[in-house]
């Protein structure tokens, strides 16, 4: 079986893509995946965006509308659809990659679904390897949670900026307000803005949420915009509140800053997830230096604590 790297990745399309991922989930903690992941992770590229919000709220809509614009704009993408997951297979459900109206043809687009199984917070096991080599090859990620209310908050952890999605007349906004899911978007989407009275009443209620939140980082203000995805309203506005968040995550490192801290907290629940409270206490300190790959540093600690058992 041959090596994947990162260069092969980078000329070998969608299908190089996509055997990497399927050998990443089969044998995660191999070297040739541990060596793929430290180096992808050493040059990211990509803006990564989180969308969460309900079910039903019209992501996977949002999603194409922001591919499309995207693509028109010459940007490759990368998406990934965490979908809820059959307790039987613990395979997807909804199938959000057959609600995208992408070309399959087009190399610049790349879609995966990931079943979600027994993780609460929206997220797949996988999503933080995929992210982080997709991060490497395209110019945006795309993630889209699963939409379970409260537990979204995971999805901090994987994106630069998160939009939060909410749908008019649905008591989503209440849902906002009511599960502290308000600290965690920096973009803010009212979808189906063309359902007219109930749609501005549902951004008056975010907006009302957030002025009663905690102050947010120094610098930027949540935008809450009107978006009607199938008659494609509203979606530059929504490209430049991504593109102007990005620019402002730039400035003075609070990018790097902030994928540092993502980092430390992925290789901390790593650890838990594997070893327990007690393998996380004889681990030991967990802190990262700027740079250092959380893969090859949970691979040696992995080693360690299984040496010591």
């Amino acid at each position: 079986m041959s090596i994947i790297t990162l260069e092969s990745l980078r000329h070998g399309g969608k299908a190089a893509l996509s055997r990497a991922l399927g050998r990443l989930e089969a044998a995660p903690d191999s070297e040739d995946s541990v060596a793929l992941l430290s180096a992808a992770h050493a040059a990211p590229r990509a803006r990564v965006v989180g969308m969460t919000g309900p079910p039903g709220v019209g992501k996977s809509t949002l999603m194409n509308a922001l591919i499309g614009r995207w693509r028109g704009q010459g940007r490759t993408v990368a998406c990934i659809a965490v979908d809820p997951s059959s307790r039987r297979s613990g395979g997807a459900l909804l199938g959000d990659r057959t609600r995208l109206s992408t070309d399959p043809e087009d190399q610049g687009v790349f879609v995966r679904s990931m079943a979600a199984r027994d993780r609460l917070g929206g997220l797949a096991a996988l999503t933080v390897s995929a992210m982080v080599v997709m991060r490497a090859l395209y110019d945006v990620v795309l993630i889209e949670t699963v939409g379970v209310g409260q537990s979204e908050t995971d999805v901090v952890g994987v994106a630069d900026t998160v939009v939060f999605c909410v749908q008019p007349g649905s008591g989503d906004s209440l849902q906002f307000m009511k599960a502290g899911i308000v600290e965690i978007p920096h973009v803010v989407v009212v979808t189906k803005a063309d359902m007219g009275a109930s749609a501005a009443r549902a951004r008056a209620d975010v907006l009302g949420a957030l002025s009663l939140a905690e102050a947010g980082p120094e610098g930027w203000r949540v935008p809450v915009l009107m978006v009607s995805s199938m008659g494609g309203e509203g979606v530059a506005e929504l490209i430049a509140a991504l593109d102007q968040h990005a620019e402002w995550l730039r400035q003075g490192g609070r990018l790097d800053a902030a994928r540092l801290a993502q980092a430390r907290l992925w290789l901390e629940e790593a650890v838990r997830e594997r070893f327990g409270r007690e393998g996380l206490r004889r681990a030991g300190p967990l802190s990262l230096a700027a740079g250092e790959s959380p893969f090859r540093r949970l691979a040696t600690l992995s080693a360690a604590l299984l040496e010591g058992s």
